[in-house]
């Protein structure tokens, strides 16, 4: 299963981060771009649309959800989803991101946007009995927010990324635990996204051994 990419990059001193997906129940790949945690903008494309139409309809229904599970089809996805990463990534250092982006938005709509804010509130001990546990706050304008899905990236060296999602309780608050090897976090980092009410906030987080 594709999960995606995640670049930043800095072009006139502002930095873009630029995350691109594979949405499965949609059949859609999605790049979003991200200023200061907030989403500017979307590009995406059906995948589907890159099948041959002939191929499909002489597929039988049994063929057609075989292929989305083959392998094949995977890395095709993969190359399509990385494709439509690095068009972005171009657009953005030619200046030209507007021309690139579904939906751009204007400055305007975001400023009367309210904004997701990831706040990490256990980062001077989040190592313990071999396991990294992180403790995170949502808010909206100082508000504590309920339901926030949040989903982890926890990038590791020599190791697959490990990804996780839970939503946020009552108060706001959400946890994440993943075994890990205390030396190894000065190598590591964990990306986090909230995603609420159609709103969405990205944060990048570097870990470091305990002093």
């Amino acid at each position: 299963m594709i999960f995606g990419f995640n670049t930043d990059i800095r072009h006139n001193n502002t930095v873009y981060h630029v995350q691109s997906e594979a949405r499965e129940g949609e059949q859609l790949l999605q790049t979003q771009v991200f200023v200061r945690g907030r989403c500017i903008g979307k590009r995406a494309i059906s995948w589907s649309s890159r099948e041959e139409e002939g191929d499909i309809l002489a597929s039988s229904p049994a063929d057609i959800a075989e292929r989305f599970v083959d392998q094949n089809h995977d890395q095709d996805k993969e190359r399509q989803l990385r494709e439509l990463h690095r068009e972005v990534l171009e657009a953005i250092r030619a200046g030209r991101l507007d021309s690139v982006l579904d939906r751009p938005e204007s400055p305007e709509a975001l400023a009367a946007e309210k904004e997701l804010i990831i706040e990490w509130t256990n980062s001077d001990s989040v190592h313990a009995d071999g396991a990294l546990l992180m403790k995170l706050l949502v808010t909206e304008e100082g508000i504590p927010v309920e339901g926030a899905r949040l989903t982890f990236r926890v990038g590791r060296p020599g190791v697959a990324p490990y990804y996780a999602q839970v939503l946020s309780d009552a108060r706001g608050n959400a946890e994440m635990s993943v075994q890990v090897d205390e030396k190894m976090l000065a190598d590591s980092s964990v990306l986090v996204q909230a995603s609420f009410g159609g709103r969405t906030a990205t944060r990048k987080f570097e870990l470091r051994p305990a002093n």
